[in-house]
């Protein structure tokens, strides 16, 4: 294989996860007694372009299926997120009744209600069609594909050049970065301006967060990548912020290359903090594995103590990031009997690999487990707050992501 953005051969290797089936693939009771598909789940980094990269096995349209089950407007602190980027752009780009907003990979809408409500003209694209029907619901018209170069080109012909394109956590999602990438440019107008938001790869190797890492992400970015990767499709970064969301993401503002916007002097600071941290060399990539099998040892510890010791553990968040965890870890239903999630597009259903029931959120209340196991941890804080009252009556929260905490 070799590099997907660069084209360099790839011989350096990050992590090996083993083999799993894809993240958001969760089960019906009948396909627990069906043959389930398993992929490698290898990460290499290219020693070029320092592209963070999953190896290519599976398919986007085996991962993103029509019944894809994650729903963005599930979590209030996403939607908060959301709600406030919004504001930020209608009043600093400023959009008006006469722009144009696109959304790529827009869910469930639960970004761009926020535009429709501030009547600015939208448009989501968005290939699965459970989360676009959601999206269409609330008023926003959806083109149900994947979006790339023809699209963004076909956009462009129809006259439907965007004065803000935005990306949240679809630009790691894409197998052809390059050729999303080529898309932007097509389809932003003049003076336009791309927004993307995706986990940055220093902090996942700063906390070691090997959880974030399945096959519908085929990359993990650097400000450094992203921007070799702008200047190749004639795009360029201006702006950058750094955010908490996922752990610790990026948010980009990038332009034509030959735009009037002078680069800000966070753009420079930051390509100089990711050159100190060595992400330009081998040797923060190359510890990364004995950091992500510390943390499957302590889990698998953890609840073999505590099913030794008759004590009950359930987790909660059926999400993606948890069921890598699960997966590594090869936990069952011996060790974790049931996990908890608000959607409910989950719930009845079973997690991808291990075959962990998921149940409604009241189960908690009912069975009051001894320790309640939060899977997505970089919303810790909003799921300790909804389930205070578990709390107060004995259960401890615990946490894995880059230490196990118990709280």
């Amino acid at each position: 294989m070799n590099c997907r953005a660069c084209g360099a051969p790839l011989s350096h290797n990050f992590v090996d996860l083993g083999f799993a089936p894809p993240s958001n693939a969760y089960l019906t009771a009948a396909d627990l007694s069906r043959p389930e598909k398993y992929y490698p789940l290898r990460v290499k980094v290219c020693g070029r372009c320092w592209l963070v990269q999953t190896e290519d096995y599976a398919a986007a349209d085996e991962l993103f299926r029509a019944d894809y089950a994650y729903f963005s407007s599930t979590s209030a602190g996403w939607l908060a997120h959301a709600a406030r980027y919004a504001e930020k752009m209608v009043r600093t780009l400023p959009l008006t009744h006469d722009s144009l907003v696109i959304e790529v990979a827009c869910n469930d809408g639960y970004l761009l209600k926020n535009f429709v409500a501030a009547q600015i003209p939208c448009l989501g694209i968005e290939p699965t069609a459970g989360t676009a029907e959601a999206a269409e619901r609330l008023g926003i018209p959806v083109l149900r594909e994947f979006f790339g170069e023809k699209l963004g080109k076909r956009l462009a012909a129809d006259g439907k050049q965007a004065d803000l394109i935005a990306g949240n956590n679809v630009y790691a999602h894409v197998p052809d970065i390059n050729d999303f990438t080529r898309g932007l440019k097509a389809a932003l107008k003049a003076t336009g301006t791309v927004t993307l938001e995706f986990p940055h790869v220093m902090r996942l190797i700063e906390q070691a967060q090997f959880d974030t890492i399945y096959h519908e992400h085929f990359s993990y970015l650097s400000l450094f990548t992203a921007a070799r990767i702008f200047a190749a499709a004639g795009l360029r970064i201006f702006d950058v912020e750094e955010l908490p969301t996922h752990g610790g993401s990026l948010r980009l503002y990038g332009c034509h290359a030959d735009d009037a916007r002078a680069a800000s002097a966070a753009v420079s600071a930051l390509l100089a903090e990711e050159k100190r941290r060595g992400l330009q060399t081998l040797d923060p990539y190359g510890a990364f594995q004995a950091r992500a099998d510390r943390i499957k040892d302590d889990l698998l510890r953890f609840l073999i103590d505590q099913k030794r010791a008759g004590k009950t553990v359930a987790a909660y968040g059926a999400a993606a990031k948890g069921n890598t965890l699960l997966n590594y870890a090869g936990v069952k239903p011996d060790l974790l009997p049931f996990v908890c999630d608000a959607a409910a597009a989950k719930q009845g259903k079973f997690m991808p690999g291990s075959h962990i029931p998921i149940l409604a959120p009241g189960a908690l209340a009912e069975r009051r487990p001894d320790f309640l196991l939060i899977l997505p941890w970089n919303i810790a804080g909003e799921i300790k707050a909804k389930h205070a009252a578990l709390g107060a009556q004995g259960t401890k929260f615990v946490t894995t992501v880059p230490t196990l905490e118990i709280a």
